[in-house]
């Protein structure tokens, strides 16, 4: 077998169908990048899960003068409510650990999670910001109970679950991820298509070449591999392009979205890499398999 000929069948087939060409390979690197994303999100919340599910509490929001929550009724809550509201927290069946926040300790703890707005925390005073009792639980599943026993008692403004915010936001991230997998699906089974025209149209074009071949004794694989060789030639320079499109959405997306909203845990580069590595196998292997499927039914060899 000739590698010269190949690699000049391979040429002849690219120029000729160069506009085709072309809109394989941005296909593939927008269905690719795509898919990427939908991988390097589903990651990132697998990782946010891991580490918030196990930070989640239970806040327990204290009266002050400044709250305006009716169950307040305009009055503070007095140290000797506080202390027997305290008792009764430690006394429930499933805390572990109870932590009392003052406004000095909640804005400090305001000021660190918000450092990137700096407008926000200029507005902000440690007088805005309420008391309250963090509750940890020993099954952040089971806080039902523990919000029903302790709201509407004297002094206390809102009980909250953390979890529930963060599970509102786990459920955004996963129907971003899934749109992201099906805009993925379309456009690979759109990049399959123009593929399998491509490789149609470059065996109709040269097919008295391939007559020829046939005549004079080539084998199937030999008549074959230039075809096939366009595909993966298109899928991988299409899988670099994604390859950058991903590194772009790790730096512009990942980070700064990370760095705003403060996830507390992020994809790596590790994790990238192994996303780029996947998404361009994909891509190949679907180039490959497109062309060889086409070829079988419109190549007579």
């Amino acid at each position: 077998m000739r590698a010269n000929f190949i690699f000049s069948e391979v040429w002849i087939g690219l120029r000729r169908n160069l506009t085709m060409t072309i809109a394989v390979i941005i296909t593939v690197a927008v269905g690719m990048a795509m898919l990427g994303v939908g991988l390097m999100i589903n990651a990132q919340v697998s990782m946010m899960k891991d580490f918030w599910y196990d930070k989640v509490e239970v806040s327990v929001f204290l009266c002050t003068k400044n709250t305006a929550s009716e169950a307040c009724k305009g009055k503070a809550i007095t140290d000797p409510q506080t202390q027997a509201l305290q008792k009764q927290i430690q006394g429930l069946p499933g805390v572990e650990k109870v932590f009392y926040e003052d406004q000095v300790a909640a804005y400090k703890n305001f000021q660190e999670s918000f450092a990137s707005n700096k407008a926000l925390v200029a507005a902000t005073k440690a007088e805005d910001m309420p008391t309250s009792f963090r509750v940890k639980l020993t099954n952040p599943d089971n806080y039902q109970p523990i919000v029903q026993s302790l709201t509407g008692q004297p002094g206390v403004a809102q009980v909250l679950n953390q979890k529930d915010l963060v599970s509102k936001v786990f459920e955004l991230l996963d129907k971003l991820r899934g749109g992201a997998i099906v805009v993925a699906v379309v456009l690979v089974l759109a990049a399959a298509l123009l593929i399998g025209n491509t490789v149609r149209l470059s065996a109709f074009n040269r097919r008295r070449e391939t007559g020829i071949m046939r005549l004079v004794g080539a084998s199937n694989l030999y008549i074959q591999l230039p075809f096939v060789m366009e595909g993966l030639i298109a899928g991988l320079i299409g899988g670099v392009f994604a390859a950058v499109l991903l590194i772009l959405a790790k730096v512009l997306l990942f980070e700064e979205i990370g760095a705003q909203l403060a996830l507390g845990a992020q994809i790596g580069w590790n994790d990238v890499a192994s996303v780029i590595t996947l998404t361009m196998a994909i891509g190949v292997v679907i180039c490959v398999l497109a062309s060889f499927v086409t070829l079988r039914r419109y190549l007579r060899v």
